[in-house]
């Protein structure tokens, strides 16, 4: 849970600077005008150009962030007169303004000599957001690493052509996340560039095994010795990454796929289905040292990989999943297994649609934008455990509104009902 008591007066946006503070916004200004200055040295002077000051900051953060609440296909329909335009909060800045901040918009300005990695633009503020969701936050045992549904909303979806469509599922990157599954925050980020040279470029995904062990040791590298439980998906379950985590005793239980996981090591007995059918509820279990390989037939066959230091009750049977088609029993680390994954499940139907639905060219500010919406759904599950959250009662929606509005400096902050 949280890690500091907020008081019963904090507001959205004390909430949102656990993660964001001034002295990142303060950092974004400098470096915005750092960058107009350098651009219209370089391409002639803007005479419309006025430097950004730390409210215009906000308020276009706060325009940003409005589009994660009511979604449409360009922030600039704010100022518009059709469906998606908002009066009440398009006074505070003009459109051309707005327009000019977002040209010139950066928050590392000048590229250093010595840097070569990808997303240099922005990795002082995935720093400075991991920092936060470490000070503010003491996360679960059990914790999952996914790649989150960072999609548009589909309701959006459907509104683009194919066309359309196709070129925004075309991203240069992939999102993961170590995320606790008791209440859903998200612990740390993990951006992979799918494009570029060295380790974590293009070449590495052509060893997918050797890209989401990577992946999964970026991911946990703040979380050895502190016994957490991880459960992975196929893509990352592997017997090698197992054993490795275990010496850092971090224990993992992971879905097994002969086509997507690293099966180096594993029995292949336990991997080929059985010619016989099986009864719903049957199981085969192989052990070695402190792993467990788990076979369980449902309608299909169901393999678990399980390495547990002091938790071997795990392997055991007389636990029930609960069907339409009556109780199957099934090893207690199945049932654990898809409960956390469930969870996973349920947070991204909740919160994926909170999403900023801004899409921009370049690949930092998407993922800019892409960490700014996990940040605001993170202050939001701070919110929900804090004492604020009993006096007032906000929604998702109407946190995100509110949260909106302060950026904007308007003093009505009371939620739409």
């Amino acid at each position: 849970g949280p890690t500091r008591k907020m008081p019963l007066t904090a507001s959205a946006m004390d909430f949102f600077q656990l993660f964001v503070p001034d002295n990142v916004l303060k950092n974004m200004v400098v470096q915005t005008n750092m960058y107009a200055k350098k651009y219209q040295e370089r391409f002639g002077s803007d005479d419309a150009w006025i430097d950004v000051t730390l409210a215009e900051m906000k308020a276009f953060l706060g325009y940003m962030i409005s589009t994660s609440i009511h979604h449409c296909e360009s922030v600039l329909s704010i100022w518009s007169s059709g469906f998606y335009s908002n009066k009440s909060i398009a006074l505070i800045m003009t459109q051309s303004r707005f327009e000019k901040i977002l040209k010139y918009f950066h928050i590392v300005a000048f590229r250093s000599s010595q840097t070569t990695h990808g997303l240099y633009k922005i990795q002082p503020f995935l720093d400075s957001l991991q920092n936060g969701f470490d000070s503010a936050f003491r996360p679960s045992q059990a914790q999952v690493l996914h790649e989150p549904l960072i999609d548009e909303d589909p309701v959006f979806i459907a509104t683009c052509t194919e066309r359309e469509l196709r070129k925004r599922k075309k991203r240069k990157f992939s999102l993961w996340v170590r995320q606790c599954s008791s209440t859903g925050f998200i612990c740390q980020i993990y951006v992979h560039l799918k494009e570029g040279s060295g380790a974590d470029g293009l070449d590495a995904l052509k060893n997918k095994p050797q890209l989401h062990s990577m992946v999964a040791k970026s991911l946990c590298q703040n979380a050895s010795g502190k016994n957490y439980i991880i459960f992975t998906g196929p893509s990352i379950t592997s017997l090698n990454l197992f054993e490795e985590f275990e010496k850092q005793e971090i224990y993992c239980c992971g879905l097994l796929s002969a086509r997507k996981s690293d099966c180096t090591g594993l029995p292949p007995s336990m991997l080929n289905n059985p010619e016989t059918p099986q009864s719903r509820g049957q199981y085969r279990i192989r052990m070695k040292g402190n792993m467990s390989l788990i076979c369980w037939y449902n309608k299909g066959h169901f393999h678990l990989s399980c390495e547990f230091k002091t938790v071997m009750f795990l392997i055991d049977a007389g636990v029930i999943i609960k069907r339409k088609s009556g109780e199957i029993p099934c090893p207690l680390a199945v049932e654990a297994f898809a409960a956390h994954l469930s969870y996973i499940c349920k947070y991204d139907d909740k919160y994926s649609k909170y999403f900023i639905s801004h899409k921009p060219n370049k690949t930092w500010q998407q993922v800019f934008w892409f960490a700014i919406s996990i940040a605001i759904n993170n202050a939001y599950i701070l919110y929900k455990m804090s004492e604020a959250y009993h006096v007032t009662r906000y929604s998702r929606a109407q946190f995100g509104e509110r949260l909106v509005k302060e950026l904007l400096g308007l003093e009505d902050t009371s939620p739409s009902h």
